[in-house]
């Protein structure tokens, strides 16, 4: 399996993107991935709220974080978070 990285600054908010090209996300899991405690581990395994964690503190931080599948295979998260005004003038929006 392969993960790639990538990050960019846009319209004043900080990308990553993770993506991988293993087999996806099941259509019908991927749309609950956010919803809390769900989880496709064994009870027992897992509560289903780490996704729902993360969700919370990137909206509440201004951002957002979305996942999808990828057309090729694998699924891609994108997190975004505003940049703190005076960030590095270097960077262009």
């Amino acid at each position: 399996k392969e993960i790639c990285l990538t990050t960019a600054r846009e319209k004043g908010h900080a990308l990553l993107w993770v993506a991988d090209n293993g087999p996806g996300i099941c259509q019908d899991d991927l749309r609950k991935i956010f919803d809390p405690f769900f989880t496709t581990k064994e009870i027992g395994q897992g509560t289903g709220l780490g996704l729902t964690i993360c969700k919370s503190i990137t909206n509440l931080a201004g951002g957002d974080i979305e996942v999808w599948n990828n057309t090729g295979g694998g699924c891609t998260v994108q997190v975004s978070l505003p940049v703190a005004e005076g960030g590095d003038e270097n960077t262009a929006d």
